[in-house]
């Protein structure tokens, strides 16, 4: 099966000379919606991990569905106001500002093994922000699971820059 044969392209989206993958095209197929879970959790087995932290939104569907294959805890990494408690912040760059992402203040213990998972690695600035969340807990970031990287972007690199290993299961060149 082919997994980037499932994810769709959508051309100048959301702004001109991006290209946009679409994962839900893939969600869509339940045996593509499978393979791509059970290729996520693989290079995890046999190793220890406590909870999977899913960054809003897309990152909620396939990290849900990996931390049920693996039979631990769901954690969500939200925008800044999303969540109904107590909260810690870490803010980020964006081409055009910043942004605030939260985890509630108990949702890592120390010493807890996390994966992170979303749809798709670019700037990496996301997902460096629920990195320092979670070592702020003092959790252990095991790894960083995507279903797309856009190594272009130079996500991949800025994350492994900080001792965090990177999987993903396709690659696009571009935008």
């Amino acid at each position: 099966m082919d997994i980037k044969g499932l994810i769709r392209t959508i051309p100048d989206y959301p702004k001109p000379g991006i290209m946009f993958r679409d994962v839900t095209s893939l969600w869509g197929d339940a045996r593509g919606f499978r393979r791509v879970v059970d290729e996520l959790v693989q290079p995890y087995a046999g190793t220890r991990i406590d909870k999977v932290a899913g960054i809003e939104s897309r990152g909620f569907v396939i990290g849900g569905a990996v931390a049920h294959q693996l039979s631990i805890g769901f954690v969500p990494v939200r925008k800044k106001g999303k969540l109904p408690w107590k909260t810690l912040a870490e803010d980020y760059a964006l081409e055009y500002g910043h942004d605030t992402l939260e985890m509630h203040v108990d949702s890592v213990k120390p010493g807890e093994q996390v994966l992170i998972v979303d749809d798709l690695i670019a700037t990496g600035g996301t997902v460096e922000a629920a990195i320092k969340l979670v070592r702020r807990m003092e959790g252990v970031v095991v790894g960083c699971a995507f279903i797309v990287d856009l190594p272009d972007l130079g996500g991949r690199k800025r994350i492994e820059a900080l001792d965090v290993p990177v999987f993903a299961l396709a690659s696009y060149e571009g935008h």
